[in-house]
């Protein structure tokens, strides 16, 4: 009887001929690598796990370089060498309990995307949200409305234009928050099926304004007081800006390619003319080259 000859592994740089996979995803995935490790260069990577938790997919990439193995988990993504992190069960889990710690930690922008589109506006509310928690007395907690103002003014200021306001009327003054929140609301949410989230818009600009007015002028200002017109603040910024991504993405409702509502909107100031891209997180779908439109903000 013949001996048993056990073939070699194949090349790393072969394997990938072997699997199926995205390729954009893979694309994505190899340029991270080889951002984080400096010097190494990817020669097989491939995603051997996902798993939905907390209302997020977590992929998990099995990734070899030259020098070493990795584990890659997205959302967001990080690198772990599988020489410290052996089991790919117990890295999910401390991925996963580190990206929670992070996050409870970092207020304000709900994604990149929202924060890039508007960089002055979070900026301001994160200083709010600083002068909230070094607050101690009643005049803090009323100068945390002022600066709640200031975030909102700078919302309009970053998103209004001239030609918001109907014709034939005069457009208002500069730091009218009111005003223009409502030319504003008419233009990101136009049409008759958006009526509901225009009529929402409006009135939750309405109602912070008013919330942040009085915090600002209230003698016996409690950290309640503050800490409700703070959040109230960030819900305006997250409205109108899921609204202004919306109408000036012009991204479509689902992927062109397999029909999945799973779209990411992706925001780069710096392509021109029109800053947005999209990529189907289920397919890898992603978008031709930027098209006309409008982009950036004003301020």
């Amino acid at each position: 009887m013949g001996e048993c000859v056990i073939p070699p592994p194949p090349l790393k740089h072969i394997l990938s001929s072997y699997i199926l996979s995205n390729p954009i995803s893979k694309r994505g995935i190899t340029d991270y690598v080889e951002w984080q490790a400096r010097g190494e260069v990817v020669q097989h990577a491939e995603k051997v796990k996902s798993e939905h938790l907390l209302g997020r997919d977590y992929d998990c990439w099995d990734v070899h370089t030259q020098r070493d193995r990795y584990w890659v988990i997205t959302s967001p993504t990080n690198l772990y060498s599988q020489t410290l992190f052996p089991s790919l069960d117990y890295t999910l889990s401390f991925h996963v309990g580190v990206m929670i710690r992070v996050e409870a930690t970092q207020r304000g922008a709900p994604n990149e995307t929202h924060r890039l589109r508007l960089i002055p506006v979070w900026r301001r509310w994160e200083t709010a949200a600083a002068s909230f928690d070094e607050a101690e007395e009643a005049e803090d907690f009323q100068a945390v409305g002022m600066k709640c103002r200031q975030c909102l003014i700078q919302l309009t200021r970053s998103l209004s234009k001239t030609d918001m306001a109907p014709e034939g009327q005069e457009a208002p003054q500069r730091d009218n928050f009111i005003g223009w929140s409502e030319h504003i609301a008419d233009t990101i949410a136009p049409g008759d099926s958006a009526e509901r989230i225009r009529g929402h818009l409006k009135a939750i600009a309405k109602s912070s304004w008013q919330l942040a007015s009085w915090l600002t002028h209230a003698n016996g200002a409690k950290r309640s007081d503050a800490s409700f017109v703070l959040d109230v603040t960030q819900s305006v910024v997250e409205g109108f800006g899921n609204a202004v991504i919306r109408y000036e993405s012009g991204s479509p409702e689902s992927c062109p390619s397999c029909g999945s509502y799973s779209l990411d909107v992706g925001y780069n100031p710096a392509l021109v003319p029109r800053p947005y891209v999209f990529q189907c997180e289920k397919c890898g779908w992603l978008s031709s080259e930027p098209r006309e439109g409008q982009h950036g903000d004003n301020s």
